[in-house]
């Protein structure tokens, strides 16, 4: 399976396009936004990542992460010049998918929570179809919004509806089999000028292939599209690293977990950071 991080452009409320970078490059306490949803498809076991992002930004993103190859990764990257939604992904990123599976995350989501591993690993495992995840939220008119007959059938999933008819939202993960690509290219774009990736959703639902999962009270998902969440999403993380003394998103962390990366190479990249809290953890990992 091969992973596409969508930061910038469609699916992201992005600041004034004055600003110098990406709100992805913006730090959510102590590392870049960006780490969150690359850490998702890393924990996943996905290796090759297509990182799509607007003109102006892709070069950062190139900067901070490179190729992949400390990480034991493999990243490329494609431009999206307009924001025309989020299906078009799979389009822009056609040639880097090829035969394979795909899972999508968005540049602004950060996903915690207990079992959250086994999830991703049990949902890049399966060979056909989709699957999404559904998030009970407060506010349904802002999100992709999931509907469900009285046993827990999916019926529909409509895009910021008017009349929410549950309160279950589609964070941005998403996993799909090779005919996302078919699919994501017959899309017509709606009434937005996007192509929305709730057309995807709706044609694997049409195709009896869709599979919505539900997380629990257990999970958290921060959506940071807007200033106020990312002051939220700082908090939450501070709280979570400060209390239990394990680190949100340490990217190394990860690639030494999974066998990506030596411990000799684990030392080297704390060594490079170890003025800094992030850098003295990775230290001390290595200490384990």
């Amino acid at each position: 399976m091969k992973g596409i991080l969508l930061a910038g452009g469609a699916g992201t409320r992005l600041y004034p396009a004055t600003l110098a970078v990406s709100k992805q490059i913006l730090p959510v306490y102590d590392k870049p936004m960006v780490y969150y949803p690359l850490s998702t498809l890393m924990l996943a076991g996905i290796r090759e990542v297509l990182v799509i992002s607007t003109p102006r930004d892709v070069p950062v993103y190139r900067e901070l992460l490179g190729d992949g190859k400390r990480l034991g990764l493999d990243i490329a990257y494609a431009v999206q010049e307009a924001p025309r939604g989020l299906a078009e992904a799979f389009i822009l990123g056609k040639q880097f998918i090829g035969s394979d599976s795909v899972c999508l995350v968005l540049g602004d989501n950060i996903f915690y929570g207990y079992g959250f591993t086994s999830r991703l690993e049990a949902a890049a495992s399966r060979a056909e179809g989709a699957t999404i995840f559904g998030y009970h939220v407060s506010n349904p008119n802002e999100f992709g919004i999931v509907e469900f007959d009285p046993s827990w059938k999916v019926l529909s999933i409509e895009e910021k509806p008017e009349r929410p008819k549950s309160n279950y939202a589609v964070p941005g993960l998403y996993f799909y089999d090779n005919q996302v690509v078919e699919i994501a290219g017959n899309v017509k774009p709606s009434a937005r000028g996007e192509l929305e990736i709730t057309s995807v959703n709706n044609e694997y639902l049409r195709r009896g292939q869709l599979r919505v999962e539900l997380f629990g009270r257990g999970m958290a998902w921060l959506d940071t599209g807007a200033h106020s969440s990312l002051l939220e999403a700082a908090n939450f993380v501070e709280a979570v690293q400060v209390r239990q003394g394990l680190y949100i998103a340490c990217i190394e962390e990860i690639a030494y977990n999974k066998g990506y990366i030596s411990r000799d190479e684990l030392r080297a990249m704390g060594e490079s950071l170890k003025s800094t809290d992030y850098g003295k953890y990775i230290l001390k990992l290595c200490e384990q």
